[in-house]
């Protein structure tokens, strides 16, 4: 069959507010035109993010119901432990309740100032809390992830010699790890080829340096693996899962991502003496070793939400219908990072509204504008949140690209909203030529782009 079904039944719906064009302009001024700002009962179509936003289960639901809410020991904790075991291998399992404070545990026992952590490119949150302990977040995609138009396979991948060099440059001493996002959210979603992770792997390990992984879509870069590698079409998703995880020493995960659920997060790692000063820290920041900030309820959710993501049925569906939306917007002329990734389709921004500088967040404006079309939150992923601001001197540094991120929940819209997002982008490409920039008034040091006010400037 041509046509590609969602493999589930929705069972229950959730009404939504419908908005005229007048009450979103005025919503959205009111929201200082940061999107973060909005009431969700504001918003028709929610593409912020698929972090968290994903419908579980009836089985998640169900597993929901017998969590074990004891506060050390539980056997929600042990039912987590063994699922994420049985994927990623790792010897050391640390729940938490996200995936940044995984990222703050792990960077915070292994950072120190005038470090160096080579990532493909670092997503906001892990740059940050790189950033944070005084270290260097440094980017190494390969030339072709740079370049929106450009069709490669495997985007996400790291760029090898560039890798090298830093490690010359540098100094192992001041590397404390390597980490390899996959899939590479801030550059559009794109994959990482196996045998790239091999090669970092080989280089890291050849160098005494650890290597980790972001492992927030993992499930949906195996999927990638499978449909573009050589020789893995006919290999199961669990048996690539497992080949991906064996190159790594750890990695941190965010369960609200390919974990199909609501909240939840882990650093899985196989250093002892590592593992336990995490724990100390886990202890101090989130909670006790067996439910690190979550409640059982949430454990069982991750547990069971971990092994049905790898459901062939659904991987299909869930990239089948993300590559729908990007190739029918690419089709009518609207630019797109080429092609499209898993999770996300990321509108090129920059090429699609000329007229409007990086300093002026092309980006952010196209977000405003979508909204005030049609009710749809989409974030901005260019200047506004990877730009490089010194509060001493006032001066900006643009990002590399100017991308707007169409983040799809899992399981939560259906095919004729899809074609709503569809149209309402088409409407805002005819009129492109009359949006106009946009001025930062008020931003903080980290993360800005979560509480930044803007302002329109005059056309």
């Amino acid at each position: 069959m041509k046509t590609i079904i969602e493999p589930f039944r929705i069972k229950m719906v959730e009404p939504m507010k419908m908005t005229s064009r007048e009450e979103r302009a005025k919503l959205i001024e009111e929201a200082r035109y940061n999107l973060f700002f909005l009431k969700a009962r504001d918003v028709m179509i929610d593409l912020l993010t698929d972090s968290g936003t994903s419908a579980m289960s009836s089985d998640q639901w169900s597993a929901v119901m017998r969590g074990d809410e004891a506060y050390a020991g539980s056997e929600s904790y042990f039912r987590f432990e063994q699922a994420v075991r049985d994927i990623y291998g790792f010897e050391h399992i640390i729940p938490t309740h996200q995936g940044r404070a995984a990222e703050k545990i792990l960077f915070s026992n292994l950072c120190k100032d005038g470090d160096v952590v080579p990532n493909n490119t670092h997503f906001d949150t892990t740059r940050a809390n790189v950033e944070y302990t005084g270290a260097e977040a440094r980017d190494l995609v390969i030339p072709e992830g740079r370049v929106p138009s450009e069709i490669h396979p495997f985007k996400g991948n790291m760029d090898i010699d560039a890798l090298q060099r830093t490690i010359d440059e540098v100094g192992v001493d001041n590397i404390p790890l390597i980490m390899l996002t996959i899939t590479n959210n801030s550059g559009g979603g794109q994959p990482v080829s196996m045998e790239n992770i091999r090669m970092v792997s080989e280089i890291a390990h050849s160098n005494g340096i650890p290597f980790f992984l972001d492992a927030c879509r993992f499930a949906e870069n195996a999927y990638f693996i499978k449909l573009r590698e050589d020789g893995y079409s006919d290999v199961s998703m669990m048996d690539i899962a497992n080949e991906i995880f064996s190159y790594a020493d750890g990695c941190t995960m965010s369960a609200k991502k390919d974990g199909l659920a609501n909240m939840g997060g882990f650093l899985a790692l196989n250093d002892a003496e590592l593992a336990e000063s995490c724990r100390h820290l886990l202890i101090l920041t989130e909670g006790f070793t067996t439910y690190g900030g979550m409640a059982g309820r949430d454990l069982d959710a991750v547990a069971t939400g971990l092994r049905e993501v790898l459901s062939e049925d659904y991987l299909k569906y869930r990239i089948s219908s993300t590559d729908y939306l990007g190739r029918k917007i690419s089709e009518n002329g609207v630019p797109i990072m080429q092609p499209p990734g898993g999770h996300a389709i990321y509108i090129d921004a920059k090429a699609m509204l000329p007229r409007i500088p990086p300093l002026q967040y092309p980006a952010q404006a196209l977000a405003v504008e979508l909204y005030i079309e049609a009710g749809i939150r989409a974030v901005e992923i260019g200047t506004a949140m990877f730009g490089k601001y010194d509060p001493e001197t006032g001066e900006e540094t643009a990002a590399p690209m100017e991308l707007l991120r169409l983040a799809i929940p899992r399981r939560v819209y259906t095919q004729s909203q899809i074609e709503y997002v569809i149209e309402a982008i088409l409407n805002v490409m005819e009129r492109k030529d009359s949006i106009v920039g946009l001025k930062m008034v008020k931003q903080a040091p980290f993360l800005r782009h979560f509480t930044a006010e803007y302002e329109p400037l005059s056309d």
